[in-house]
């Protein structure tokens, strides 16, 4: 599912340039065909045949980006029509049986990507996997702040479910649910708003290059604040959703 625009997904203020984007190379060495040196991306430069992504290969490298995580979503978007209109069945359809495999796999890679990268919230997750080493997903919780308020929260979604919703008990339960999901949506915007933040943070240091030891306290200093807050936006995020569904 293709989203709107919104605020969230800002404009990358961070071009790449050319003979960077040129040592973005797929994670492979030799062509597959005629054992010649891959060089380019996709396609062999000798015999011109399609290769497959390596799966050592990551979702940045895949669409020739650097690891930021404020992308340009226009820029995203036209260079993943591009790939896939090169991967399209149709040109592999007088193909060998090995072109077609590679062309329909490297299709699905490409999918999978792109609906990672899209996505701000996903794209900082699976920038925290690479940069991180971690393969679980990140772990939901609760603010330490909200948590008192989170159970009493709870308590009253019980009351609400099991009240008859008619009743002046049930109207009454229903507007407290409410105002408490509109201040859960108003935190999740000022998680939201903390966390593009950090990914300026973080860009800002990439683009510096330093490889200080005051440069490694400060990335790990932003990887582990985006780590909390993605885990506490998504808890919000699982509430919201559940109270209004319940009282919609």
């Amino acid at each position: 599912m293709v989203c709107s625009p919104c605020p969230f997904l800002l404009m990358d203020q961070h071009t790449p340039q050319p003979e960077r984007a040129r040592g973005l190379q797929m994670a492979r060495s030799m062509c597959w065909h005629c054992q010649s040196e891959v060089t380019g991306e996709y396609f062999c430069d000798r015999c011109v045949k399609v290769q497959p992504v390596s799966k050592e290969t990551d979702y940045f490298t895949c669409f020739g980006v650097p690891r930021r995580l404020l992308l340009d979503p226009q820029k995203l978007e036209t260079k993943f029509y591009e790939l896939s209109r090169s991967f399209h069945p149709d040109f592999y359809q007088t193909k060998s049986p090995a072109e077609q495999t590679i062309s329909l796999s490297n299709a699905a890679v490409l999918n999978t990507a792109y609906r990672t990268l899209r996505d701000p919230i996903q794209r900082a997750e699976y920038l925290l996997a690479l940069e991180t080493g971690s393969v679980k997903d990140i772990r939901t919780s609760p603010p330490a702040d909200l948590f008192e308020e989170i159970l009493e929260l709870q308590d009253t979604l019980e009351e609400y479910r099991a009240s008859d919703r008619d009743s002046d008990q049930g109207h009454r339960l229903r507007a407290t649910l409410q105002t408490e999901q509109e201040a859960l949506e108003r935190r999740k915007h000022a998680m939201e708003a903390q966390l593009q933040q950090l990914f300026a943070d973080w860009d800002q240091l990439q683009d510096a290059g330093e490889a200080t030891s005051l440069a490694r306290v400060e990335r790990d200093r932003i990887l582990k604040q985006m780590r909390d807050l993605l885990s506490h936006r998504t808890y919000i995020n699982n509430i919201v959703n559940d109270l209004a569904a319940t009282i919609s």
